[in-house]
């Protein structure tokens, strides 16, 4: 294998991992960047759970994600409603019991 093929393929890996990331402003038009952790279907929505990776204590976050302009372009968007936040997270902590520690 030559080093292009070598170099494409690193790249190709990288863009796959970067799958799992993304990069959110926050209200003060800080950056913050995210690992996706999982995305739940829950009563007809679709949430993301998200690991801020500046974060220390662990805590997710959870946003809706909504269809955006185009294939490739959903938005993720903050939830009010923390009866509803907590019906997701319990979602969750679910699918990831023995894989996560939950206080």
């Amino acid at each position: 294998m030559t080093d292009f093929e070598n170099e494409e393929l690193d790249e190709l890996e990288e863009a796959d991992n970067m799958e799992n990331y993304i990069t959110l402003t926050d209200d003060n038009g800080e950056d913050v960047s995210f690992e996706i952790i999982d995305t739940i279907e829950y009563e007809e929505r679709t949430f993301a759970v998200l690991l801020p990776f500046d974060d220390e204590d662990g805590e997710v976050v959870i946003l809706e994600i909504l269809p955006g302009e185009g294939p490739d372009y959903d938005e993720f968007v903050s939830v009010d409603d923390d009866e509803l936040i907590e019906k997701v997270f319990e979602v969750f902590k679910e699918n990831y019991d023995g894989e996560y520690e939950f206080e």
